[in-house]
């Protein structure tokens, strides 16, 4: 709607005296929502990799009473960091 006819319609009484707020997204804003979110991805991934460095270090009754065994605990240490 032009301005001047928000203003005519708001003189009638017919519209809001505050046209409506309209929210723009800086590029600043975008990046910074892009590192948020890669830095917890990344940090996940971390947190994933020493759980399963933890497995490799248990004993095979530690594992056993999680109900893993030896080759399964080095089996889920080799697979990928996306997995």
């Amino acid at each position: 709607m032009r301005p001047d006819h928000m203003a005519t319609q708001c003189l009638a009484g017919t519209v809001p005296t505050q046209a409506p707020t309209i929210r723009t997204v800086t590029i600043r804003q975008t990046l910074y929502a892009q590192f948020n979110a890669t830095a917890g991805w990344i940090s996940c991934q971390m947190e994933r990799r020493r759980s399963r460095r933890a497995l490799l270090e248990m004993t095979d009754d530690q594992l056993k009473d999680i109900g893993l065994s030896r080759g399964e605990a080095y089996s889920e240490f080799t697979r990928r960091l996306w997995d």
